[in-house]
């Protein structure tokens, strides 16, 4: 990010002091992130997060007066362009899978206990600010794809690439990680897409399509 570039805006709203703190003070120290609110509750979250407040939330699932998810969900609804960062201290990726389709964009999942470190979290917040997901990338490695699923038929390449993807990369950051150009990457992902039958409909991203596609169609190793 360009030191002219406006900060990607985020609210905290997570109920255990202690990582909220840690949260706060792992994004305030982060270069074009701003922490514009840090709250514990569903009620003090709706009203930290006014229209235009913030880009990204962070929520915590479980809150002393609801939970996480219906709060994204309520928020997405009337804010479109809000990505959604979800936190839990269990493995609750799935949940993912039950968004409505009409706010199912730009949501990204991190577990507290597997995926702490500030590289993995500001990732997340960015992809999630640009409205791609992001997958927990520790609870992927114990994935596996389900036999005979379309992400089973995908090459070896193939599988890596969108594992990356899922992880909130752009393609600049799958080609350094694999060490191949941003065409390959490009090509490799036009090679998902056409084994998972995903189309270029304008309406839906297709990247959330792929990663929701892998995180459906895979299980525990």
């Amino acid at each position: 990010m360009s030191e002219s570039a406006a900060p990607t805006r985020v609210v905290v709203v997570e109920d255990q002091p202690l990582f909220r703190s840690m949260l706060e003070l792992t994004l305030g120290a982060t270069p074009g992130v701003r922490v514009v609110a840090s709250v514990g509750t569903v009620k003090e979250g709706l009203a930290a997060l006014r229209p235009g407040a913030a880009d990204v939330a962070v929520l915590d699932i479980d809150l002393p007066d609801g939970n996480g998810i219906a709060l994204g969900v309520t928020l997405r609804r009337n804010q479109p362009g809000l990505g959604i960062l979800l936190l839990s201290a269990h493995d609750a990726m799935d949940l993912l899978l039950d968004l409505p389709p009409d706010v199912a964009a730009g949501w990204s999942y991190l577990s507290k206990t597997s995926s702490t470190s500030t590289e993995t979290l500001v990732t997340a917040i960015r992809a999630a600010a640009a409205g791609r997901t992001t997958l927990d990338p520790a609870l992927l490695d114990r994935m596996a794809p389900r036999a005979g699923s379309a992400v089973s038929r995908l090459t070896d390449r193939q599988y890596a690439v969108l594992r990356l993807l899922a992880q909130g990369l752009s393609n600049a950051g799958i080609g350094e990680a694999l060490k191949i150009t941003e065409k390959s990457v490009q090509n490799h992902i036009n090679g998902v897409y056409a084994t998972l039958g995903i189309d270029a409909d304008p309406s839906r991203n297709p990247r959330v399509t792929a990663a929701l596609r892998l995180l459906e169609e895979t299980g525990r190793a």
